[in-house]
Formats: structure tokens, C-alpha cells, sequence
């Protein structure tokens, strides 16, 4: 199976001790099969830390699931067992692992449920009632690599597309942006860009700048349009 990773950087060596603790599973290495889940990922991460963000592509061996040396556990949806699971998890009282799993596998708790689960660990909202408003959120889907040998399961794949990728990112905000500042229209806009310097520096792996802030080729992309007005 493809999965993806969505960070601010390429993730090449996973380090389960760089992995955040309280989320959903537990701490653990994340990855999903909906590839527009981690682009999302990656684009929020990235912001934080000025970046353009990155996916990161691995095949999983789905053998793990039956293979006899791994401890695994999988939710098919939100359900009780799901929501007992991820409040244990995410309780700010817990200080030691919650669970002795290698692999769990499952739906998001995503910032709005997040956020719920909170008022249900308070005590202001019944099991029952999240219950019901879990049953119209949208499907979404991770695997989290809770031990150092679940890892061996992941393979990374080297994937060259991924700069056009995040290229693709930028320009969109770019063209955007000289929209709003030129008041020109997108075909205007988008041919004022493909045909800067900028563009051309851009799309060259080799001067990095695919990883730094759209802000930032922004600020040249608009020194070089006064040069040529």
C-alpha cells in the first residue's frame, strides 16, 4: 500500500523520539493512504515553520496486520472503541504510554474533534452525544508505527515529482497574490510568473527554493516585475 507523511521537510529516517507525544494513538510515526489528508498536513506544517511543506511517500507491507511478531490494532470507523481509545491517548493527565501496540490503525481526530474530545474528558459533553456527531464527519485515514520494528514495515520511496508538487503549491499562492496586488486577472497573473526568473529559479531543484516560504520568492518575484515596469 502507498502512504504518505505530510511535514514541513522530507522525512527519509524516522525517529519515533522526534514524534510528538498525545495524539491520537499515542506517539508513533503517522502516515495515511489519502494523499490529499497528507498534502493537507503538509501545507499546515509548513506554514508553521515557513516552508512550502512536503509529502513523503512509503509503501507499507500490509503483511503486518497478520504478521504473528507485530501487536495490532484497527478501528474501522468512529465508533466507542475508537473514542475510548484516542481520549486515553490525548488526556493531558497521562505521563506514561498508554498502550504497548506496534501498529493502530484508524480515523483522525481532526482540530474540531480534538477540540470535542476535550469537552468529553471535561465532563460537557456525553459519550453518547459525541457518538451521534461522529456518525457525520467525513472519512479520513492513518497508521501510526508506535515501535522502532513496526518501522521495517515502511519502505521509503524516492520520488522525484515531488519538487513539481511543491512548485505547484507555491505558484497557486503566487498567481494569487499577483492577482491582488496588480488587480489583474488569473491568465495574466499566471503568465506573469511562468515566465519570470523567479520561476525559472524555482523550478532548478538544485537552488533549494522550492523549500523556502512563497512569501519569500514573492519578494523577488515582485523586485524582478519593478525592474521590468
Amino acid at each position: 500500500m502507498r502512504v504518505y507523511h505530510g511535514s514541513y521537510t522530507k522525512i527519509d529516517v524516522i525517529d519515533l523520539e522526534k514524534c510528538e507525544i498525545g495524539k491520537d494513538f499515542g506517539r508513533g510515526f503517522y502516515v495515511t493512504k489519502i494523499r490529499k489528508q497528507a498534502e493537507f498536513w503538509a501545507e499546515r506544517k509548513g506554514l508553521s515553520r515557513k516552508t512550502a511543506g512536503f509529502v513523503t511517500e512509503f509503501d507499507f507491507n500490509e503483511n503486518a496486520f497478520q504478521y504473528f511478531r507485530f501487536k495490532v490494532l484497527q478501528f474501522d470507523g468512529y465508533n466507542e472503541e475508537w473514542l475510548d481509545f484516542v481520549a486515553i491517548n490525548r488526556n493531558p493527565k497521562a505521563t506514561q504510554p498508554t498502550h504497548d501496540y506496534d501498529i493502530v490503525e484508524g480515523p483522525v481526530a481532526d482540530d474540531k474533534i480534538a477540540t470535542r474530545i476535550n469537552d468529553y474528558l471535561a465532563g460537557k459533553v456525553s459519550k453518547q452525544d459525541f457518538l451521534n456527531e461522529l456518525k457525520f464527519i467525513r472519512d479520513t485515514h492513518q497508521i501510526c508505527f508506535c515501535s522502532t520494528r513496526s518501522l521495517q514495515m515502511l519502505d521509503y520511496i524516492e520520488t522525484p515529482t515531488d519538487i513539481n508538487y511543491e512548485i505547484s503549491k507555491i505558484g497557486e499562492q503566487l498567481v494569487e497574490k499577483l492577482m491582488l496586488d496588480n488587480e489583474i486577472d488569473e491568465l495574466q497573473a499566471t503568465d506573469l510568473f511562468y515566465n519570470s526568473n523567479a520561476f525559472t529559479q524555482l523550478a532548478q531543484e538544485s537552488t533549494k527554493l522550492y523549500k523556502k516560504s512563497w512569501e519569500e520568492i514573492y519578494g523577488m518575484l515582485k523586485k524582478e516585475i519593478q525592474k521590468i515596469v
